[in-house]
């Protein structure tokens, strides 16, 4: 189910520097959330697992079945919205996951999906959300007028800009030392940019959902390119510094001067 994929060039400079040992996996099947009973086949090529697990008072009740498998002690790796690479902390070594929906797209940037998750493997970081939100996730959800959906989509983009604010600086360092993966930074966040030019007329006429636009915003928060309003005011130091409960104001704030 697993195949290791061998790393070189600057793609193994970065695991050394950020991941020391970190395996990286191609997976045989695509997935969104793998299930626990993978961990049997994991085992063959880790040399253990240790689960995590959150108190179920995090979560809602009507909080998505993914939430809830993430706060139990399921061994739960993923979750929607990760794209075509996953990475957790709870295998020895840590482990990437390349999954199969990126077949097909341009080696660069699978590689520069990969050294990406190595350097958020080397920080202090949550795997997910919920690990950041805490108990504040409740009163994230309670600020907000979406439904519970909507409410994830949105905290996983409020934690993408967090984690963006972290990284972003390893990414602008890697200038003139891991040349290729610097520019498919830069080429990402460039892309971005057209859309993100209109993102603020849309949000305000509803053509683009806010988790949607939300989703967006962060993601050029950590491309390190110009977030728009109001989304602007988590790309700022202030968010790196008061976490979950700058975002859980943010929020209260933002749908309030929207109504």
């Amino acid at each position: 189910m697993f195949d290791r994929r061998e790393l070189s060039g600057d793609l193994a400079e970065v695991r050394d520097e950020y991941a020391p040992g970190a395996l990286v996996l191609d997976s045989e099947g695509d997935f969104e959330t793998l299930p626990p009973s993978v961990a049997e086949n994991l085992l063959a090529v880790v040399d253990g697992i240790d689960p995590l697990s959150y108190p179920e008072s995090w979560v809602p009740a009507d909080a998505p079945e993914t939430l809830h498998r993430i706060a139990s002690d399921e061994f739960t790796v993923g979750a929607p919205g990760d794209g075509g690479v996953a990475w957790t902390r709870q295998t020895d070594p840590p482990t990437v996951f390349v999954k199969p929906r990126l077949e097909g797209s341009p080696e660069g940037f699978i590689d520069f999906l990969i050294a990406e998750a190595l350097v958020e493997i080397g920080t202090d970081l949550p795997e997910q959300f919920l690990g950041f939100f805490k108990d504040d996730y409740a009163a994230l959800a309670d600020a907000v007028p979406l439904g519970s959906a909507d409410t994830y989509q949105l905290a996983a983009a409020l934690f993408d800009a967090y984690v963006g604010l972290h990284t972003r600086e390893e990414f602008t360092a890697w200038d003139g030392e891991y040349d290729g993966l610097h520019d498919e930074w830069v080429d990402a966040g460039e892309r971005l940019e057209p859309r993100l030019s209109v993102l603020s007329s849309d949000v305000a006429s509803g053509r683009t959902g806010f988790p949607d636009a939300a989703e967006l915003a962060c993601a050029a928060v950590k491309h390190d390119v110009e977030v728009p309003k109001p989304f602007d005011a988590l790309d700022s130091a202030a968010y790196k510094e008061h976490g979950a409960a700058f975002a859980v104001r943010w929020a209260e704030r933002t749908f309030e001067a929207l109504e």
